[in-house]
C-alpha cells in the first residue's frame, strides 16, 4: 500500500495483544477507508516503520507489513 507522500493519510488503526510461548506481543493492523486493503503488523517497530514512511520519514523495508486478503 505505499503510496506518494501527502499531507493527510488515514488508516483504521487495530491493536490487540498476542500471548505465545515467549512472551507477549503486541500485533496491529491498519485498514484503508478509501479501498478497505488490509496490512498486518507483527509488532509496533513494523507499523511505525511503516507509518514514517508513509510520512516521509523513513524508507519502506518490504517485510515490515502483510496484506491481508477479504
Amino acid at each position: 500500500m505505499p503510496q506518494e507522500h501527502s499531507d493527510y493519510v488515514s488508516y483504521l488503526l487495530r491493536l490487540w495483544r498476542n500471548d505465545n510461548t515467549q512472551g507477549s506481543a503486541w500485533r496491529a493492523s491498519l485498514e484503508s477507508p478509501l479501498n478497505r486493503e488490509r496490512l498486518a503488523f507483527a509488532n509496533l517497530r513494523d507499523l511505525f516503520t511503516f507509518l514514517e514512511t508513509q510520512t516521509g520519514q523513513a524508507p519502506w523495508p518490504e517485510h515490515a507489513g502483510t496484506r491481508e486478503e477479504h
